[in-house]
């Protein structure tokens, strides 16, 4: 494990620059890498930077580094969803947190999870969800533990093929 330097990742906003590396958090698990497309060799494919433009160019939409001194060692997507249940609440969605495993247990999950919290009470929104795959024990945990409740039932309709298979 790689110590983090002395002071704290700094969390900020995602640049078009972090996207490899983002997308690298997101390759670096046995889930990830079924479902990304990721070549450390070559520059994200377009899918990648069409979709981090709509994020960026959407005010209820926040995708979220953690600055190492340079070095991008975490990401989180944060969705702030409007709806008319719950009396027209807004909620937050939280996808796609990482932290590169050189980082892991500095707590460092818990201050980016903080952090998409604060925003989404600054926002006034009545409650944040996430959903997890069920074999991601570790991730049921770390959520339980911050006072996350597995309370729903998650369903998914895939609406194509997988655009990107794996690559050997």
């Amino acid at each position: 494990m790689v110590a983090p330097t002395m002071t704290a990742p700094a969390i900020r906003p995602a640049t078009e620059d972090d996207l490899p590396r983002i997308v690298a958090l997101l390759a670096d698990d046995p889930l990830g890498r079924a479902r990304e497309a990721f070549d450390p060799a070559a520059p994200p494919d377009a899918a990648y930077l069409d979709a981090f433009r709509a994020i960026a160019d959407n005010p209820n939409e926040h995708l979220v580094v953690l600055d190492d001194g340079g070095a991008v060692v975490g990401c989180l997507q944060l969705s702030l969803l409007p709806g008319l249940s719950r009396r027209g609440s807004w909620r937050g969605q939280i996808e796609g947190v990482r932290v590169a495993a050189s980082h892991r247990g500095a707590g460092l999950g818990e201050r980016l999870v903080g952090w998409a919290i604060d925003a989404c009470r600054a926002r006034g929104c009545a409650l944040v969800q996430l959903t997890t795959d069920r074999s991601r024990a570790d991730a049921h945990r770390f959520y339980e533990r911050l006072g996350f409740v597995p309370s729903h039932v998650g369903m998914k309709l895939p609406l194509e093929d997988d655009p990107a298979p794996p690559t050997a």
